[in-house]
């Protein structure tokens, strides 16, 4: 692990540690306590929204012309679950899991080129479709707090990722950013006959991308395959707060869960979010009306379903 990710690893941990701390471990434990076995549910519950995650992922690799054969949802559904495993449990800034599922369905026989490009595109698309989720979340805030200044300041602050992500879609649908990339690894080291055939894998991945960016029906499928996998996600935080005796609507449950995981994924050098997570539910909750103790019992309820989900996935992706 790098020296930046141990430092964030550190603030974030701390600051986890100084909220329970602040709230008192008592009353938090409390909560769980009430809520007791039921809060295992999250867990198979988990299922949907990662289900909904893989269509969409699936949506792109038909676009590819990838085999139906290897592209199953099911075994598209353990993969996701691996890659969100890598992602969410170990210390790889939410990039491992992508190129574990890479490797991963090229072993089962997928071209290489195409894979990759699906999961890149993915992924743009994932920052599109969070943007937009967030930006729904900020509106149910200004719905239910009528806090206008605040929805204000976090609409800005979406909208000026807005450039960063076109940016982003213009490298990678014309600029040939793999064989750039590569060209200019080969000036540096001089070895371009031993990096041949790794050309030759640039330029496919960088032709994969652009016939898949060229799809905006398909991209506009999968972005709302995506969509409906965070909304399903908020059912986990509706739910996880009733059992905890503290009921809320499903407007605030959405607008929560939005801006936490906004937080969460554009704050990503956080290993696991530590600490993010936890300061984003405490102080999105504090707004919507929620106490510290139940954000903080609800962030721990979410663990723990990471957790139970996530190492039965990492220990498979060993065996495998």
């Amino acid at each position: 692990m790098k020296w930046p990710m141990r430092l964030a690893l550190l603030l974030g941990t701390t600051l986890g540690i100084v909220l329970v701390l602040r709230e008192g471990l008592g009353p938090i434990l409390a909560l769980l306590a009430a809520a007791g076995w039921t809060l295992l549910w999250l867990v198979p519950l988990h299922g949907l929204p990662l289900l909904l995650d893989a269509l969409g992922w699936r949506t792109l690799l038909r676009a590819a012309a990838v085999s139906p054969a290897v592209t199953s949802p099911g075994r598209l559904f353990v993969i996701a679950s691996v890659r969100e495993a890598v992602n969410r449990l170990l210390p790889v800034a939410n990039i491992g899991g992508e190129i574990a599922g890479i490797r991963m369905l090229w072993r089962d026989g997928a071209p290489a080129a195409a894979v990759a490009a699906s999961v890149i595109v993915e992924v743009l698309l994932t920052i599109i479709s969070q943007l937009l989720f967030a930006a729904a979340g900020v509106l149910l805030l200004l719905h239910l707090t009528g806090k206008a200044a605040l929805a204000s300041q976090l609409l800005l602050g979406l909208a000026l990722a807005v450039p960063v992500v076109a940016v982003l879609y213009l490298l990678i649908h014309r600029g040939a950013l793999f064989q750039r990339i590569l060209r200019g690894v080969e000036s540096t080291l001089d070895l371009p006959a031993k990096l041949l055939g790794t050309r030759e894998q640039a330029r496919a991945v960088d032709a994969r991308l652009r016939e898949l960016l060229g799809r905006p029906g398909t991209l506009l499928a999968t972005v709302a395959w995506q969509l409906a996998g965070f909304a399903a996600g908020a059912i986990e935080t509706w739910l996880a707060l009733t059992w905890l005796q503290h009921p809320v609507g499903l407007a605030t449950a959405l607008a929560l869960e939005s801006l936490t995981q906004a937080i969460r994924h554009f704050i990503f050098v956080v290993p696991a979010g530590l600490g993010v997570q936890e300061a984003g539910l405490v102080g999105f909750g504090y707004l919507l009306g929620l106490p510290n103790d139940a954000s903080i019992a609800l962030s721990l309820a979410k663990r723990m379903r990471e957790i139970l989900f996530g190492v039965p996935a990492l220990a498979y992706w060993q065996w495998a």
